[in-house]
């Protein structure tokens, strides 16, 4: 979860044109086969318009504080393991009787288990107090039970050996109301038809229906029976196998044979107009399935087609589509984002970075589920950097740069704040935008960088197709093994400083040349919170002076650290981490000479500045100033006699950061300045 559409539109690519991008990025990360499945899925694939969003990722940290404002309170602990802790959960079957315009629900629901300690005659559910439990059945028998403090405890009345396969059913009604989750189970209205849906994340499930609901143990298995007046559709997991009616109403049956967690079981029910799209992928064709208002029906024929190569790509990435034997689809709600329902996302709008986003979570939260609340970066970190990845596969290198940008631009916000989710019982923390979405995402970008696209990308298949974890669940140590193996060193390093560790470095970063030809690198680094005494990481920088560029790697691990570098030609400039790999901000860079061991030095005041900038130089003596704005675009240029000293005018530009390049026989300095 989930991603607020966002409505603003600016660009339309057409099919080549997503045809084209992919393949030239991936040329360059992925081996044959791997290339050749991408380019027979997207060549099968329908032709398919995309409409691109301003400013790539943003949507997530709108979603995510729309998230926390719709459920901002603080819960119980997640860690109630004492709820069923004596069976293993096998199968539900479900069998809802639900009127979109009235807040109500009859239900039935069955529920198959295996019995896991000796001699266990109480078992217990979870159900909200509010809601009536009117009987429950064992073997045919009416079954004793209590139901007071959300839980529901029958005495099956005799004693049970452990292995043994049983069963109860549960009978029950009531108005639900919202106590765990971002509205649980709402009725509202779209075009003044009414709707209902359910979203029961992250502790909403016994809001509304009698579960198990911990993050321990998937059903295997489920079926939906969803019985409501005709005149409305019911949406829910896996495959539509039967619809029945009496001309009053009609019951809806859902088969889904995939384990599933508690939270991802969802009905929505509406008036919805339905139609079907279908993509190739490794498995074969697979059917997006749609469920959408009629109203919207003509606009969302043409968008929801973009989960096709969103589809193709991440089935290349992090493997084969996980539930490929039945389906995938959208199902339109009326809340402000979108929830990875498994199988059946509910979609607010279907923006491409919205589809992106939900789709991602069928490997990463669906197919393997965060163990625990304290790890949901597992779930929406993955998904938040595989719809960055989606920006950088099927859309181009301008969009890309944009995307890390903002995430960038976001985590760096606040100085705090760690990957490691430190209050479970908090929907603002476990939802945070910044730091679970987005930190999270960004250290998966940072881990590719230190290990390497293939290691990076052969640790997330090894990871996802992992037997131990693949339709269950995962802690962040799950993932670390991976990425250890892979990799073949330890990176206890790496997560302690990206995970639990809190804040980002603000790197200072100085050339200087030598009469040797040798430059020496001087690279000191500050950070953000006390939590971290030194983010150790390989560095890139690049030299150019206009007609020739390389970029140098340094392996940066304590600070005021020196390299030494020969360089095949004379830089006029340097920059740090030029394809934003590294979450930092606030960085500095500079070159100076070094002749024959006499120090040189500049000193540029004030700065920030609003008017003038006076230049005061120190053994050297300089000629020319040119100052240029971010995107390399010369701004003002100054040439005088050999100086040591002048003042210049800024008044004319612009409030923003600048580089001023200061050029003379004997220098060339660079150096960041503001404009305010």
């Amino acid at each position: 979860m989930k991603l607020f559409a966002n409505k603003k539109q600016y660009e339309f690519l057409s099919f080549a044109t997503y045809f084209a991008l992919p393949l030239l990025c991936i040329l360059n990360t992925f081996d044959m086969k791997r290339l050749f499945t991408i380019f027979l899925c997207l060549f099968i694939t329908s032709t398919v318009t995309f409409s691109q969003e301003y400013a790539p990722g943003d949507e997530v940290m709108i979603v995510a504080q729309k998230k926390a404002e719709m459920w901002g309170r603080v819960f119980e602990k997640d860690l109630k393991y004492s709820i069923g802790n004596n069976y293993d959960l096998k199968y539900y079957r479900f069998f809802w009787e639900v009127d979109p315009a009235v807040l109500y629900i009859n239900g039935k629901v069955t529920s198959h288990f295996e019995i896991t300690v000796d001699n266990t005659q109480l078992i217990q559910f979870e159900l909200a107090d509010n809601m009536t439990v009117d009987s429950i059945k064992y073997h045919g028998n009416h079954a004793t039970f209590t139901h007071s403090s959300k839980t529901i405890e029958i005495d099956l009345g005799v004693q049970i050996a452990s292995g043994v396969l049983d069963s109860v059913t549960i009978w029950y009604q009531g108005a639900p109301t919202s106590s765990g989750g971002f509205g649980s189970f709402i009725i509202s209205t779209h075009n003044t038809v009414p709707i209902l849906w359910t979203l029961s994340e992250p502790y909403g499930a016994s809001d509304w229906w009698p579960c198990k609901n911990v993050l321990k143990d998937k059903a295997d298995s489920i079926d939906v029976f969803v019985k409501t007046p005709s005149q409305y559709r019911a949406a829910s997991n896996g495959l539509l196998v039967d619809e029945q009616s009496d001309g009053t109403h009609t019951v809806y049956h859902w088969k889904h044979r995939y384990p599933i967690e508690t939270y991802l079981v969802a009905i929505a029910v509406t008036n919805y107009a339905v139609y079907s799209d279908y993509v190739m992928l490794s498995t074969g064709l697979l059917e997006t399935l749609n469920y959408v208002f009629p109203e919207d029906s003509a606009t969302a024929v043409t968008e929801t087609p973009r989960v096709n190569p969103c589809l193709v790509l991440f089935d290349s990435l992090a493997g084969p589509y996980p539930f490929a034997s039945e389906k995938y689809g959208h199902a339109q709600f009326g809340w402000g984002g979108g929830m990875e329902h498994q199988t059946m996302s509910f979609m607010g709008s279907f923006s491409h970075e919205l589809i992106a986003h939900e789709l991602a979570h069928m490997w990463f939260g669906d197919a393997i589920t965060c163990g625990s609340w304290q790890d949901i970066w597992i779930n929406e970190g993955f998904a938040t950097y595989y719809t960055g990845l989606s920006y950088e596969h099927l859309f181009g290198e301008v969009d890309w740069m944009t995307w890390k940008q903002n995430r960038i631009n976001n985590i760096t916000s606040e100085p705090w704040g760690s990957v490691w989710c430190d209050d479970t019982t908090n929907v603002w923390r476990i939802f945070s935008g910044r730091l679970s979405y987005n930190k999270g995402a960004y250290l998966l970008h940072m881990l590719r960088w230190v290990m390497g696209d293939y290691a990076f990308y052969d640790a997330i298949l090894n990871y996802i197709q992992d037997p131990s974890l693949r339709y269950g669940y995962a802690r962040t140590s799950d993932f670390v093994e991976h990425a250890e193996a892979t990799h073949g060193s330890d990176l206890t390093w790496f997560f302690d400083q990206w995970f639990y560790g809190q804040g980002y470095p603000s790197y200072n970063i100085h050339a200087e040349k030598h009469s040797s030809g040798e430059i020496h690198m001087y690279v000191s680094q500050t950070q953000s919170h006390a939590s971290v005494s030194y983010f150790q990481m390989p560095l890139p920088i690049r030299f150019s002076n206009g007609t020739k560029d390389t970029t140098v790697v340094l392996n940066n691990t304590y600070n005021n650290q020196e390299f030494v570098i020969d360089m095949s030609f004379d830089p006029l400039q340097i920059s740090f981490d030029p394809e934003l790999w590294i979450l930092s901000n606030n960085n500095t860079t500079s070159m100076s000479i070094q002749e024959h061991d006499t120090a040189i030095s500049l000193n540029v005041s004030p700065n920030p500045a609003t008017d003038f900038i006076t230049i005061n130089a120190q053994n050297i003596n300089f000629s020319k100033i040119s100052i240029y704005d971010l995107t390399g675009k010369l701004a003002i240029e100054y040439e005088f006699p050999q100086t040591t000293q002048s003042t210049i005018s800024v008044e004319t530009l612009p409030k923003g950061t600048y580089m001023m390049h200061i050029e003379g026989s004997e220098v060339f300095y660079n150096v960041k300045i503001i404009i305010q």
